[in-house]
């Protein structure tokens, strides 16, 4: 059974979206990111350099949902998903995008937008 490292409520401003007001005024979005991988070599050595510093990636993600605009919040899942498996001992990862203040003419709680990927 594979071994995961989850992140969740990566909380960050960006100025994703459709709408051109999206990119103007930006919004909340939330970020849950779940890493397969072995943590067996870091539980060994007790060292943190032998497994995902969660502290940097969570960081990482928040440059990302900080950073450049996109439209779709599939695009913005995909960059969080490949920076996530930059890490070589990253094998999978599932990276769920939440947009609660998405702009829809009903009310909703919350739009998601999961992905998984896997090293190839």
């Amino acid at each position: 059974m594979p071994d995961r490292i989850e992140l969740t409520g990566i909380t960050a401003h960006g100025r994703h979206g459709w709408f051109p007001h999206e990119q103007e005024q930006g919004q909340r979005f939330v970020v849950d990111v779940a890493l397969t991988l072995d943590t067996s070599p870091a539980a060994a050595t007790d060292d943190l350099s032998d497994t995902v510093d969660y502290g940097t990636l969570a960081e990482r993600v928040v440059d990302i949902v900080e950073g450049k605009p996109v439209k779709l919040v599939e695009t913005l899942a995909q960059r969080i998903a490949d920076t996530c498996l930059d890490d070589i001992r990253v094998e999978e990862v599932e990276v769920t995008v939440h947009k609660p203040e998405a702009p829809t003419t009903v009310p909703v709680g919350d739009v998601t937008v999961t992905i998984r990927r896997a090293r190839k």
